[in-house]
């Protein structure tokens, strides 16, 4: 018998009954409630459940006489491999009651944009790309703020079948150069600032990095140009960019399903971040499938989701648009000028749909924010997190302290496939902790290290069929090596995401954390080596090793350091290290902790090991111990009072 004692929230039937789940169900041949049936169909006969999953949501463009085409390995196989289709076309021809998009930023500035203005500007974005010389396939870089001009950009580029890469401001010089110098663009757009906190910072530097290593033609700044400014490439604003072309009617470049649409960036823990290469049909019916049918997103919505523009939750929030929603986005600091900014928003906008990271539930917890008590949350019907696992005491907060009834839907996918593989099902009970179960579509399971599946306990998560956002491939591997290797080489023929994951009786999953060395505080995967390279620019540390320490339901950055003989970690030291990384990464790779070692663990080639380092710090049993060449070293790393605090 099924514990319902963790219950937290139960649909009633008129809720369940007004879902597009529920409808979806109900074409497909089942109960509303029966997901578990519904779920099982969608693996085992994905012809039939593709076919009316493009029906449903009403996708613009030719079907073709197939929805599903098997080939001899996830890789190869096709999903609708006759189709047709514009990605822009899509989210721009679904009228909504509202304005498209509704804009926040730091300073507290409001705008508003309705949908033919956007659809205006896109026009007249997509025929300025198109005389700088941008056609199908070629690369537009981006560094870019959550904010109209970002998102207009984006369905420019896909209007004209061009491909999409955007990183955030906050990425230092060498963080932008290593993401958008790879992809050889032929166009940059940049912001020429940015605000956070109440500071405006200037990014010059690093849109000269991207422009200098991507030997790029054109600069085009989104927003006025600083006084002072220069580039070393000719720079043009957007007013002065578009000026020469009037609205008109926009020729949409339909693709086949696997056209490229953008490339999103890995963390880059083992050098440069790998180039994940996304289809527009595949980024179009994922998205529109979870918002539409995991979180209930209706015509008319108001939906926000706080995020940059170099993380995958923008382009899923964009894609909001498809669904006929509002998009309601912010850029700045959650927590300023008070920590009731978000909650704010939410009433202020009347928000249905309100997306956030795990990390920032916690935080208003700890700082025991009560918006209940504070704020109407009215229209406020969905909760989304993402990022990191949700603490079940930040389940019990939402439903205490925020809203009793609400479905809060803790989601869990990655950069990788640009979407989920667990999370919300609006006609299914939220349990305290858990995920409610695998998206449609989606075989997910979880395998022991032989590849056997388990239940009840940990293991690696795993996806044993293909789905519609699995990656092109990586940018430059035309063989696909490196992307056989990064995702297939642990369990043959399935696909390894690096999650530990543990599948509970009510056929929810709970998140357990990161197999792999990926760090991932707050919800933000970072790459080590994008550490070590600002690390090893300081003369007084010789190298380096940096994991992630599970800490206060959350995991903080530690960062070991092995200086040179007759040098100390003071905090003069200690200072200028977090500096050098927060200039030339982000904010988000500063460690938490900063601890002198005399060695530093090395496999017998001559790698460093993370991995025997993060377990060892946790009291873990190192796995293979055999591969180190100095395995005395990690007594080093054992019991060390500095990670006790």
């Amino acid at each position: 018998m099924t514990d319902t004692t963790d219950i937290l929230w139960q649909p009633s039937s008129e809720r369940v009954a007004a879902t597009a789940l529920a409808r979806f169900a109900t074409r497909g041949g089942f109960a509303p409630t029966d997901y578990a049936g519904l779920h099982r169909w969608s693996v085992t006969e994905p012809e039939a459940f593709y076919s009316l999953l493009w029906d449903f949501l009403g996708v613009v463009g030719g079907k073709g006489g197939r929805a599903w085409a098997p080939g001899p390995d996830q890789i190869s196989s096709r999903f609708f491999p006759e189709a047709s289709l514009n990605y822009a076309e899509n989210l721009l021809a679904r009228p909504g009651p509202g304005p498209a998009i509704i804009a926040h930023r730091d300073d507290g500035t409001r705008r508003e944009l309705g949908r033919s203005e956007l659809e205006a500007l896109v026009s007249r974005m997509a025929q300025a790309m198109t005389a700088s010389g941008v056609g199908p396939g070629d690369r537009i870089a981006a560094i870019v703020t959550n904010d109209i001009e970002a998102i207009a950009a984006y369905l420019a580029s896909a209007a004209i079948g061009a491909v999409w890469a955007s990183c955030s401001p906050d990425f230092g010089p060498s963080g932008a150069a290593d993401r958008l110098g790879q992809v050889s663009p032929t166009l940059l757009l940049a912001v020429p600032g940015y605000g956070y906190a109440g500071k405006r910072f200037d990014i010059a530097a690093s849109i000269n990095a991207v422009a200098e290593a991507a030997d790029i033609r054109q600069i085009v700044l989104l927003g006025e140009r600083p006084p002072g400014a220069t580039y070393v490439r000719p720079a043009i604003t957007l007013g002065d960019w578009i000026a020469p072309f009037a609205p008109a009617p926009i020729a949409y470049h339909r693709q086949g399903f696997d056209a490229p649409l953008a490339i999103l960036f890995s963390s880059g823990t083992t050098g440069k971040p790998k180039c994940i290469v996304h289809r527009a049909g595949g980024l179009l019916l994922q998205h529109m499938k979870e918002q539409v049918l995991h979180c209930d997103v209706r015509t008319g919505d108001r939906l926000f989701y706080y995020t940059t523009c170099g993380w995958m939750m923008w382009n899923w929030l964009v894609s909001g648009l498809a669904a006929g929603a509002t998009l309601v986005t912010f850029d700045g600091n959650p927590t300023y000028p008070g920590p009731a900014r978000l909650p704010d928003l939410i009433d202020a906008e009347r928000i249905d749909i309100f997306g956030t990271s795990a990390k920032y539930i916690d935080g208003c917890r700890k700082a025991g924010l009560r918006p209940r008590d504070t704020h109407r949350l009215t229209a406020l019907r969905v909760i989304l997190s993402t990022g990191s696992p949700l603490l079940p005491d930040s389940f019990d907060h939402v439903y205490q302290d925020w809203k009793t009834d609400l479905h809060l839907a803790s989601i869990s996918g990655g950069t990788d496939i640009c979407g989920c593989f667990l999370g919300g099902v609006p006609t299914l009970p939220v349990r305290r902790g858990e995920l409610q179960g695998p998206m449609l579509g989606m075989d997910v399971a979880t395998y022991d290290g032989a590849g056997h599946p388990l239940a009840g306990e940990p293991g690696e998560l795993v996806c044993r069929a293909a789905h519609p956002s699995m990656p092109l491939g990586f940018w430059g591997d035309t063989d696909n090596q490196r992307y056989r290797a990064a995702y297939f080489e642990r369990f043959p023929g399935v696909w390894a995401h690096g999650d530990f994951a543990e599948q509970r009786p009510s056929g929810g999953f709970v998140i357990q954390g990161r197999s792999d060395t990926t760090l991932n505080p707050g919800g933000v995967r970072i790459g080590t080596a994008e550490i070590y390279r600002q690390v090893e620019t300081i003369p007084e540390v010789l190298e380096a090793i940096a994991v992630g320490q599970e800490w206060e339901g959350d995991q903080r950055i530690v960062l070991f350091v092995r200086l040179r003989d007759g040098t100390r970690l003071t905090d003069d030291l200690a200072q200028l290290i977090r500096q050098r990384i927060r200039t030339g990464a982000t904010p988000r790779h500063v460690p938490a902790r900063i601890i002198a070692v005399a060695e530093i663990p090395r496999t017998r080639s001559g790698k460093i090991s993370e991995v025997a380092v993060r377990d060892t710090i946790h009291g873990r049993p190192i796995a293979n111990d055999t591969a180190l060449a100095n395995p005395e070293c990690l007594a080093l790393y054992r019991d060390l009072p500095a990670l006790a605090g």
